[in-house]
């Protein structure tokens, strides 16, 4: 998705054309591979670095556009959305003390990108998903100006003929649908690349698929999305929601998404590229000169331009990728699935982890498929999603706790594998110290923050722990120390953020209890004893807020000689009640309630109810401002 000059892959000569160097260039890479024409003798690493960029709210930022353009520096470059940008660094041959280089770079470019946001009040934050995220961030005026950002979002709106949906279950539960591509927006990564040989790629791809899941175990950072505890690295399952362009069907047909883990292990380098080919179609293309068989007949070496940008849109948890550097080319392992944050050094060791793994593969691993079955492996890497490091794993067709698992086999092997890759001693030690201190804990990112989101809840609402948790692990961050040694949060850490009261979404009750409009009012009644509520909205089966409910109104009803005891909401509810959008501001919202002397408002999305505001929240909005605000006597 780098490639600038590419346009939507439309039935046209264009695309025939296109089709045709696509495969043209995976023949041409099965000639290199089988002639010796990729790099020996050489191993690198590098690494791709996303990161969130905060308003002084700890909010999104729409800035990132203008901050980029006043880097200028060509380490850095766009993402789907204005808050996101990313870090491309350089390339490092493994060995010496590559690992503290690349810690080096990355600081020094993140102090970069953090000198210049400042500039505009704004501030960098590096997590998987950003916890004070909100469904603002998703509108469509967040996305970062760029045509091919617009193109992929209709391609997948029309591809599956629907919005955009996510269903995500966890300790609390997530369903919305949405208009727009921007939910992936909402996650970013830690990449990481490792040079692989063509003679040992086979091998090396499969051990990377094995080892996936012990690696996110330890590495999760994820666990919230729009203040609700999902999985302990919810960026997979996010990431493979948002841009599933699969239609839905009322039949068994399999169709794997364009995220995915794959489906078996591989026993050719091309062999994923030719399956990818046939399983998902073309949605970007370009105009591209030189044929890859022409260019290998004349001596030089292609750079499979229409094979880079279908592999581009294709994104596996673990990715084969094709490059040239300093006139050689090359094949490369990237580590898609590890999360951005919370710190650099955690960052850093992660790959050094993985790294360390995928040279330290043991001689029996080579043909992995005769001692782990695929499915076992696919099974490792969901669980670290949904379990983190409170997860056990199958290896070796044994069961062990994740814990167990790294501290006394997967460890000694990243080690010798650093090791025999000429890695010093010293960067050995303290990358790793890093992973084998946070399993010993088992205080990954994913479990400080859940249990400083639980602690902050105890304490003030969603959306105010939410950016609370964020300005916290800031503040964490800059402490250089990695996160299995941060102390948890206590409401002493409040004073870090600084909370906008400037929305309905802020502020407002999410978690409602709605009637419908054939309910007795006793029965109503007794429910808001019970929930100690006094406004109870009413609504129809599909959501469509039909009336408004107060205990004071139904009280006087009952009480009233010759009541009708038998009466339904329908008979006494205020009917066409006054309805508000969460992005309307909180003294507009005040307003209307003073103006129609009233004590509360649903809130509404997309003509659906979303939440629910009282003079009783405003009350507290004004104890947390220390600001009058008016109220009906």
């Amino acid at each position: 998705m780098g490639e600038q000059r590419i346009s939507i892959a439309e039935h046209s000569e264009e695309r025939k054309a296109f089709l045709k160097h696509l495969l043209h260039d995976v023949q041409a890479l099965d000639i290199m591979i089988e002639h010796g024409l990729l790099e020996t003798g050489a191993s690198r690493i590098g690494a791709e670095q996303e990161f969130f960029i905060v308003d002084k709210h700890h909010k999104p930022s729409r800035n990132g556009p203008e901050i980029l353009a006043q880097l200028n520096d060509p380490h850095f470059t766009t993402e789907l959305a204005r808050y996101n940008l990313e870090i491309n660094l350089d390339p490092t041959l493994l060995g010496g003390k590559c690992f503290s280089e690349t810690e080096l770079e990355l600081r020094t470019l993140l102090r970069k990108a953090d000198a210049i946001a400042n500039t505009f009040d704004d501030t960098i934050i590096l997590t998987g998903i950003l916890p004070s995220i909100d469904l603002r961030a998703v509108e469509i005026d967040y996305l970062t100006p760029n045509p091919r950002y617009h193109a992929l979002g209709e391609i997948v709106k029309r591809l599956r003929g629907q919005d955009f949906e996510l269903n995500i279950n966890g300790v609390d539960e997530l369903l919305l649908a949405h208009t727009n591509i921007l939910f992936e927006a909402c996650n970013t990564s830690f990449q990481a690349h490792l040079q692989v040989e063509a003679e040992e790629f086979v091998a090396a791809y499969n051990w990377a698929q094995a080892i996936s899941g012990p690696v996110l175990a330890i590495a999760t950072n994820s666990p919230m999305l729009f203040g609700r505890e999902l999985w302990a690295e919810t960026r997979i399952t996010l990431f493979q929601q948002s841009v599933d362009m699969r239609k839905r069907q009322h039949h068994l047909r399999e169709r794997q998404q364009r995220v995915s883990f794959g489906n078996r292990w591989i026993k050719s380098i091309t062999e994923v590229y030719k399956d990818d080919i046939s399983r998902y179609p073309l949605i970007f293309m370009a105009d591209i000169k030189k044929d890859s068989w022409d260019e290998l007949n004349q001596g030089r070496l292609p750079d499979l331009k229409a094979l880079r940008i279908h592999n581009g849109t294709i994104w596996k948890w673990n990715r084969p990728c094709y490059g040239i550097l300093n006139s050689k080319a090359h094949l490369r392992i990237e580590n898609r699935y590890l999360p951005s944050g919370p710190t650099v050094l955690d960052e850093i060791a992660n790959m050094a982890f993985w790294v360390g793994l995928m040279k330290g593969m043991p001689d029996n691993y080579k043909h992995l498929w005769n001692l782990m079955d695929f499915e076992d492996a696919k099974e490792n890497f969901y669980k670290a999603a949904r379990f983190g490091i409170q997860t056990g794993m199958i290896w070796d067709k044994s069961f062990f706790p994740v814990q167990k698992l790294i501290l006394e086999i997967l460890l000694p092997l990243a080690r010798k594998g650093l090791r025999t890759s000429g890695v010093d001693s010293e960067d050995i030690d303290k990358y790793l110290a890093i992973i084998e201190e946070r399993t010993h804990s088992g205080k990954t990112g994913s479990r400080w923050m859940v249990n400083g989101f639980r602690t902050l809840k105890k304490e003030m609402g969603r959306d105010e722990a939410m950016v609370a948790l964020t300005a916290t692990m800031h503040n964490r961050r800059l402490t250089g120390n990695p996160v299995h040694t941060w102390a948890g949060v206590s409401p002493a850490d409040l004073h870090l953020a600084n909370i906008q009261y400037d929305i309905v979404g802020n502020i407002m009750t999410t978690d409602l209890i709605t009637a419908q409009s054939s309910d007795p009012l006793e029965l109503v009644l007794t429910i808001m004893n019970w929930r100690n509520i006094r406004h109870m909205p009413v609504e129809d089966e599909q959501g469509v807020v039909t009336g408004i409910l107060t205990k004071r109104r139904i009280e006087n009803y009952l009480s009233a000689p010759g009541s009708n005891q038998e009466a339904t909401a329908q008979n006494i509810m205020i009917t066409d009640p006054i309805c508000i959008d969460a992005s309307c501001s909180i003294l507009y919202a005040m307003d209307i309630m003073i103006q129609k002397k009233i004590s509360c408002l649903p809130v509404i999305h997309n003509q659906q109810l979303v939440g629910l505001i009282t003079d009783y929240d405003m009350t507290k909005v004004q104890e947390k401002l220390k600001s009058p605000i008016p109220r009906e006597d």
